[in-house]
């Protein structure tokens, strides 16, 4: 459940446009008279950005488990201080990544047991669910032409950990009934599928 509001989650492996679809719908809604929260994962919050300084940018080698502990617990606190709040006075909340990129990259990506990591993030989240899930899906060439040309130390993880976790989307997706849009396209017409994945929940 998600409170009185709606609560929206962009997901999709590197290079999928998120960030850009994420601002694009959020302008949107605001058009349309909506109050909308935007947000991201990890890093939504003050103690976030401290746990996203560590995910993204240490250079050490961070082993799996603890990348799930350190995402769980950035999402905790986002729930509690940002999202929770935002639901309950009936806002839209839209966010980059959520509990399904939990599933993608530290469960099939990184090879932890899915039913741990799932049981994890259900506890991170406590009674937050989405009230939709957007996969933005790019084919394997597409995401190496966009890969950014200073990557953080999630990107730089090689190309086949990345086709690994978009595959993982695609194959989890019908399972917990995200909507896969494919995202191979125009900046405009990816943005067109996202709104019409999202606005059968705002009525």
């Amino acid at each position: 459940m998600s409170g009185g509001g709606v609560f929206v989650v962009l997901e999709g492996g590197e290079g999928s446009g998120k960030s850009t679809q994420v601002a694009r719908l959020a302008r949107r809604l605001r058009e349309h008279g909506h109050d909308v929260v935007e947000t991201f994962e990890p890093g939504g919050t003050a103690l976030g950005a401290r746990v996203r300084d560590v995910f993204l940018h240490d250079s050490r080698a961070i082993d799996a488990r603890a990348e799930l502990f350190l995402v769980a617990a950035d999402r905790a606190q986002h729930v509690e201080e940002l999202i929770a709040p935002a639901l309950a006075r009936n806002a839209i909340v839209v966010c980059d990544r959520f509990s399904p990129s939990t599933l993608a990259y530290q469960g099939r990506a990184r090879g932890l047991p899915l039913p741990v990591v799932a049981e994890v993030c259900r506890l991170a989240e406590g009674d937050i669910e989405p009230d939709v899930v957007v996969v933005l899906d790019v084919n394997d060439e597409v995401a190496a032409k966009r890969a950014p040309r200073d990557p953080d130390r999630l990107e730089r993880a090689g190309e086949d950990f990345h086709a690994l976790v978009r595959r993982a989307y695609r194959e989890l997706a019908p399972k917990h009934r995200w909507v896969v849009v494919d995202a191979n396209g125009d900046v405009d017409d990816v943005a067109g599928k996202v709104w019409s994945a999202v606005e059968p929940h705002l009525a």
